[in-house]
């Protein structure tokens, strides 16, 4: 078996571990834009556009299914993805795991770019599976990029804008970057109890 994961940058190598480890007998294609990354701040269509070109890149391996592993192409782009390269090849989207983390009871804050807060997709999975807890969404401007180029400070600092607006009884944090799994335990961290 083959599987391609997709994302605009090094946020993929999260998601292709994650993959590894749950299937270690699969084949994986990596397929990234690293060139025009980040594409939270993109338009829409922009977002399409390159989904799109990584997407068909990795689908020339024929790979038996794609994991859109960007939550803001997820948001953005995965019914042109799934109209482009299915039924040949399933493509799976990306989602914050808002369902796990609402089953504890909330609150919960779901850390994500500001492309995917507060857009209907993501609110639409705060309706369906966080029904009757309190979720905060928390814009992480910067973050994605700051990771992506390895830029110490960047990190620290969007990290504790975003603590800062991390109300402080959350049970639970989502990560809904591929890009945060990479500093996870400094988002940890930053929003511990004291």
């Amino acid at each position: 078996m083959k599987i391609a994961l997709m994302d605009s940058g090094i946020g993929l190598l999260a998601a292709a571990a994650a993959v590894r480890r749950l299937r270690p007998d699969v084949d994986l294609v990596l397929s990234s834009d690293p060139g025009s990354m980040p594409w939270g701040p993109r338009t829409p269509e922009d977002v399409t556009a390159r989904a799109l070109a990584v997407a068909e890149a990795a689908a020339q391996h024929r790979p038996d299914a794609l994991i859109v592993a960007c939550n803001t192409a997820s948001v953005r782009a995965l019914s042109a993805l799934r109209a482009r390269l299915e039924p040949e090849v399933p493509v799976i989207g990306t989602v914050p795991a808002i369902k796990p983390a609402a089953a504890g009871g909330g609150p919960v804050a779901i850390w994500a770019t500001p492309a995917t807060t507060g857009s209907p997709y993501q609110r639409g999975l705060i309706g369906e599976f966080a029904e009757g807890v309190s979720v905060t969404e928390v814009a992480c401007p910067g973050l994605a990029d700051a990771v992506e180029h390895g830029d110490q400070e960047g990190i620290d600092a969007a990290i504790a804008a975003a603590a800062e607006r991390t109300p402080g009884d959350v049970r639970a944090v989502v990560l809904g970057c591929t890009h945060y799994e990479l500093v996870a335990e400094r988002i940890r961290t930053a929003v511990q109890q004291p």
